[in-house]
């Protein structure tokens, strides 16, 4: 599987890739709020039957918001890990690794630069202020306290699942508003060579433990699953309250458990279940290590 990739053809990949943050927000280039955000794979606001289709609309914005909010405040902890990963092999003599590595951490803080002016772009025009998990620097320390293996099978998740929710869901939605849908565009651009260099960091790792430590970091890993899910719970709540707000609507209790149920599962599914089901991974988890992959397959059911 990691044959496929290589440090050289990511990293010149990435440099035919030359789109700024200034160039996809901001000026003229205005959301539009008429229009969803997400794909309803994503969103999960149909089956929501007490709500109006205006009020469908209004989660499916804040679910929006808080789509590319998690993306960035997750890779908050993806570039100090990046960085530090690139750093332990500076004297390896390898140029295409250390260049590439260097460029991924590159376009991930341009990635939450971009993630941080959607924000604020995002709350001039809604008009309604949307609370958030964090701060980040908090999140992003929690998770790296984790064996760097157990943190780089949880990035994996995170940057395969980007690919698939843009392909699969994003770019063929003609419904969705058009400058949402760049954003998500030119983040997938760049996380496909995130996802295979992060394919390759995490075999570097995995060379260097032997078999109960590959499964023990299998193990870690779901513990930053576990951890992830408690905070999209408490993001769920804030949606909830952004919701309310914004539609002039208290749910009622019977409405607002739904509410609650629906929007976790869907969180669930969005930034957990889609990258522990996928293909790249679950292929990758067998590669390192046999047992830790039958474990998180057992588990990815309840994150779907």
């Amino acid at each position: 599987m990691t044959a496929q990739f290589n440090y050289k053809d990511a990293l010149a990949r990435s440099e035919q890739i030359t789109w700024r943050v200034e160039d996809l927000i901001g000026g003229d280039k205005k959301l539009d709020f008429s229009k969803p955000f997400l794909p309803e794979s994503l969103a999960r606001v149909s089956g929501l039957s007490f709500l109006s289709d205006e009020e469908k609309l209004i989660l499916n914005q804040i679910r929006g918001h808080e789509y590319l909010y998690v993306f960035g405040l997750v890779e908050e902890f993806i570039l100090p890990f990046v960085v530090d990963h690139a750093e332990a092999h500076l004297r390896d003599g390898d140029d295409y690794r250390t260049r590439a590595l260097l460029q991924f951490a590159t376009e991930e803080a341009k990635h939450i630069h971009l993630f941080k002016r959607f924000r604020e772009e995002f709350v001039a025009g809604f008009g309604v202020e949307c609370d958030v998990i964090g701060p980040p620097q908090v999140i992003a320390e929690e998770v790296l306290k984790h064996d760097p293996l157990a943190v780089s099978f949880a990035i994996l998740g995170i940057e395969w699942m980007t690919q698939k929710h843009y392909t699969e869901s994003v770019r063929d939605d003609a419904a969705l508003d058009p400058q949402f849908k760049s954003l998500l565009k030119h983040h997938w651009m760049e996380e496909m060579q995130h996802a295979q260099l992060d394919t390759l960091m995490t075999h570097t790792l995995a060379a260097t433990r032997n078999a109960d430590q590959k499964s023990a970091a299998a193990d870690e890993y779901l513990e930053i699953g576990a951890f992830i899910d408690g905070g999209l719970a408490q993001q769920v709540k804030f949606d909830l309250a952004a919701f309310e707000q914004a539609a002039g609507r208290t749910l009622n209790d019977e409405e607002r458990a739904e509410f609650l149920e629906v929007q976790h599962q869907a969180m669930r599914w969005t930034f957990l279940g889609s990258g522990l089901t996928h293909p790249q991974v679950a292929a990758t988890l067998e590669e390192i290590t046999p047992a830790g992959a039958t474990k998180i397959a057992g588990v990815a059911p309840a994150f779907c």
